[in-house]
């Protein structure tokens, strides 16, 4: 597709549909929204210029390997706030040990395990399109 109208609003609305996405994922603490909205959101963007562009363009800026990185890291960070409170004492998920204060903990704790989701869910959503987008749907199966 060359449509020269949607290629230019795909690049003015790029940034700002990542911008949205942190915004929901930061104003999770204390409102609608969370990690997996944010995540949503943010891939929307990554999906948008697939579809516009070519999903090999979309892969210059999104790498699979990059895309599996980020996966992972999300995954890793929300465990890795889990066992930290189980080195701390307290149970697996309890954030109260994070910070100076009890809410100050709780605060900390969500921050990190709602980024956690969000990064998971958005690479998750890209690894899934970009397997959809490369198979081969009309390939018959020779077993």
């Amino acid at each position: 597709m060359d449509n020269l109208i949607l290629k230019v609003c795909t690049k003015v609305l790029f940034t700002p549909i990542i911008l949205f996405g942190l915004y929901v994922q930061f104003h999770g603490d204390f409102g609608p929204g969370g990690g997996f909205q944010a995540g949503v959101i943010v891939a929307a963007a990554f999906i948008l210029y697939a579809l516009v562009f070519s999903v090999e363009d979309c892969k210059v800026i999104m790498p699979p390997k990059l895309n599996f990185f980020l996966l992972a890291l999300g995954a890793f960070l929300y465990g890795f706030v889990g066992v930290i409170g189980l080195i701390l004492g307290d149970p697996y998920l309890s954030y109260d040990v994070l910070g100076s204060t009890k809410e100050a903990g709780q605060h900390v704790g969500i921050l990190l395990v709602e980024f956690g989701v969000g990064l998971t869910v958005c690479n998750v959503m890209i690894s899934l399109f970009y397997s959809f987008a490369d198979f081969d749907f009309g390939k018959k199966n020779n077993d």
